[in-house]
């Protein structure tokens, strides 16, 4: 499978990072941003779309009543996330903002995979993961002391 999976992980968080100032200058510019949000979710679903049709991508008959109800609201977290870091990036610096939101992360990572929720398989929570949650939270500590 080589690594092409991490990649593509690396490729995606540094786009997220580039995201948030793009959002960032819609935001100054139309001076909402709320707006700024909102272009950039008609964007994305402009091109998923496109993604979709080109792919020739089908949902299974029936399928789109066995979501569970829970699930739908993953939209509501995407939003509050670029709605979030649209506001707070030019605040805090895409360094620190990014340390935090990913220290978030880790936290609910954690939390997730150890109680097996949100779609994911229960994992264990080992030495080596809190060593390495603790050594983000250090790394978080160090970079929001600038």
């Amino acid at each position: 499978m080589g690594y092409w999976p991490q990649i593509l992980a690396i490729l995606v968080g540094a786009g997220l990072t580039v995201q948030i100032g793009m959002n960032a200058t819609i935001s100054r510019t139309v001076g909402s941003p709320v707006l700024a949000s909102v272009v950039n979710f008609f964007v994305g679903l402009i091109a998923l779309c496109l993604i979709a049709l080109g792919s020739g991508a089908r949902a299974a008959p029936g399928s789109w009543t066995d979501v569970p109800a829970w699930a739908w609201f993953g939209g509501l977290l995407g939003a509050a996330y670029v709605g979030s870091v649209t506001v707070l990036g030019p605040r805090l610096g895409a360094v620190v903002l990014l340390a935090l939101v990913l220290l978030g992360q880790m936290a609910a990572s954690l939390a997730v995979d150890y109680f097996g929720v949100a779609g994911f398989p229960q994992s264990p929570i080992t030495a080596a993961r809190l060593l390495g949650a603790a050594l983000l939270v250090a790394g978080v500590i160090l970079v929001v002391r600038r």
